[in-house]
């Protein structure tokens, strides 16, 4: 699967490429329009074309969530449990931006840009978890916090209806005035416009990316699941749309009737004027002279394959299954927390088709999740980590935003929403697979907590535990000499066995070292998972020995004993690619700047005259051993 899935998937990426070059170097500086909450017709705009994002502000959670979720956080942070995520990009490593953590139900994974994260379960008091001793009483504590905020989501979000609008401050709670549109703007909006940002930072390497602001490589590689920015409306309140817009998938374009000022009846954008740098005030001025929308649209229409490439990933499961569709009561089962402070970044890439300003990630739909789920986002600023809140201070500080856009469409304009510190937002129904979102960068330090329900069928400990049973279930064990022995030789059995023994080692074993010893330094959890599927591993080594002495004994039937030997070398192949992939990886001058205890560890991995393995590591002798034997048959 693997390698068909890379034999199909990399012209479609490269096309994908040379086509995003093709309509930025079209665009040149101009910019397609985006709204902010003080531009006139933000809210129609919002109603007909994002109606699945929903706005919670900080004043309507209660004081005491919002007290034990921040107080998490920081004792995360900490603890050192959010780090950056060394992941792979377009056949190449970079570390993401943002530090992160899994927290989630026990045994569960969250899977994006070929990295597996492992969580860190919350210890919460209807839930039995093994090894309530694996981490200390503090980490325990903002674990459980972060499962109160992840019930109170669940709760929250399954009681919203089509076209609530439902105020949630309290009661005298200062509530800002919203004046009319096209008033001056608000606080908010004039810090989003002095640095609304763009689109990039997931990637940001510490090689130094020197990439231009019309790279190739954002959007195909800034779809991982960094989301946590929450927007507030001036009258803060929940907000859904009443209307829904045409959407007809990913790859629609879609033409809102949205009006945008008097020049552009009937939602539609005659063309761009370009914007200035610096404290453009202005994000929707269109000028006649400008190059029509219509131009360019069907340099856009070809970008469609993108999605397609994007579906056709196969991220998160090692093997496809059939999709599944979020109905009943939501339950979110993982949460990813983010951390970042642009202080330390030394360069943010500018967001490219809007002029939204510094991003600290770009342009993407969440991976892993089962369709139609919702994404739930808490946000939290401040000025250190210390805690301290971002509002008030001596100065003001332009705040963190997020950025939304209809998926590959160039007609309806973007939308951008400030966050206040303690915001949460909901992304419902399609939104997600519909529509594209990027996160805008602030000037304070930012955490978030963005729950969602991840798509787990090949990504539980229970799951990878039940594929172990079954291949080992082929294998018998004799109870006085404990040698062992095949019991089924069919084919089919044979490379079942042989790709459970690949997933094993590639989606789990060296998942879990290649990020170094995060997971028991602070939370021992999945210690003793771990060691057992190593053991069930180096079962299946014996497993493999097993088969390879039957398709090179003589007087074997001639045809069976070649499907036999071509199962055999296609699964061996793929493992000794994969095992040079890693060790790669393991190696890179990336990895070396990690210190020791972040460091990935290549492992499992052997001596060539070790004799507790039956197996060499390198499987390049072997492979020519069996192609030898497959020349002769």
């Amino acid at each position: 699967m693997q390698k068909v899935y890379a034999a199909s998937y990399q012209p479609v990426l490269l096309c994908c490429v040379l086509q995003r070059r093709r309509l930025l170097r079209e665009l040149g500086d101009q910019k397609i329009p985006f709204l902010g909450p003080s531009d006139r017709g933000f809210q129609q705009l919002w109603d007909s074309s994002y109606s699945g994002l929903v706005l919670r502000r900080s004043c309507s959670l209660p004081a005491e969530l919002h007290g034990r979720v921040q107080a998490a956080f920081l004792t995360l942070r900490r603890k050192g449990c959010l780090l950056r995520d060394l992941v792979r990009v377009r056949d190449r490593d970079v570390f993401t931006a943002v530090s992160r953590a899994l927290l989630g139900e026990p045994g569960h994974t969250y899977r994006y840009l070929d990295t597996r994260l492992f969580a860190i379960p919350w210890h919460s008091e209807d839930t039995e978890v093994k090894g309530q001793n694996c981490c200390d009483p503090d980490l325990r504590a903002a674990c459980k916090a972060l499962w109160e905020l992840n019930t109170f989501f669940c709760s929250d979000v399954s009681q919203l209806k089509e076209g609530d609008r439902l105020t949630q401050c309290a009661k005298g709670e200062a509530e800002p005035k919203q004046g009319e549109e096209g008033d001056t703007e608000s606080k908010h909006s004039e810090d989003s416009k002095n640095s609304e940002g763009g689109d990039s930072g997931s990637r940001q390497s510490e090689e130094g990316d020197t990439e231009s602001k019309h790279s190739e490589e954002w959007d195909i590689e800034s779809k991982h699941s960094e989301e946590g920015c929450s927007g507030s409306k001036q009258e803060g309140e929940w907000e859904t749309g009443s209307k829904h817009s045409s959407e007809e998938g990913e790859s629609s374009q879609v033409k809102p009737s949205v009006t945008v000022g008097s020049e552009h009846s009937e939602g539609k954008f005659p063309g761009w004027a370009p914007k200035t740098s610096g404290t453009a005030t202005e994000p929707v001025g269109l000028g006649t002279q400008e190059k029509p929308v219509t131009q360019l649209k069907h340099s856009l229409s070809d970008y469609h394959i993108e999605n397609k490439a994007e579906q056709a990933s196969g991220q998160g499961c090692s093997q496809p299954s059939p999709p599944q569709v979020c109905t009943g009561p939501v339950k979110f089962n993982v949460t990813l927390l983010n951390y970042m402070n642009p202080a330390t970044i030394s360069q943010l890439k500018e967001e490219p088709y809007f002029g939204m300003g510094k991003m600290a990630v770009g342009w993407h739909h969440d991976e892993n999740l089962i369709t139609h789920s919702p994404v739930a986002v808490y946000s939290y600023s401040c000025h250190d980590d210390k805690g301290e809140s971002s509002e008030g201070g001596s100065g003001e500080k332009a705040c963190w935003r997020i950025g939304l856009k209809v998926a590959w469409d160039i007609h309806t304009p973007g939308l951008m929403l400030p966050l206040e510190s303690g915001d949460c937002y909901y992304m419902r129904d399609d939104l997600n697979s519909t529509h594209q979102h990027c996160v805008l960068a602030g000037d304070t330090a930012r955490f978030s907590s963005t729950h969602r329900v991840a798509e787990c069928s090949s990504g539980t400990l229970t799951y990878i535990q039940s594929q172990c049973q079954k291949a080992l279930s082929n294998l018998h064990t004799d109870p006085e000499t404990g040698s062992h022995s095949l019991l089924a030789l069919l084919p089919t059995t044979l490379q079942h066995c042989e790709q459970i023994h690949n997933e094993v080692e590639f989606e789990w074993l060296r998942q879990y070292w290649f990020q170094g010893q995060r997971y028991a330094r602070f939370c021992s959890w999945w210690t003793r998972p771990m060691e057992q599927l190593e053991k069930d591993w180096r079962l299946m080594e014996t497993m493999t020995m097993l088969f390879l002495a039957r398709v090179e004994e003589e007087g074997q039937a001639g045809e069976g004993r070649r499907e036999m030997a071509e199962t055999l070398l296609s699964a061996l192949t793929d493992r000794h690619q994969q095992r040079q992939t890693w060790r790669d990886r393991c190696h890179s001058s990336l990895a070396q700047t990690l210190p020791p205890e972040e460091a990935p560890v290549d492992r499992p991995f052997w001596g060539v005259d070790d004799p507790s393995m039956p197996l060499p590591f390198d499987l390049a002798d072997i492979i020519n051993r069996v192609e030898s034997l497959l020349w002769r048959m």
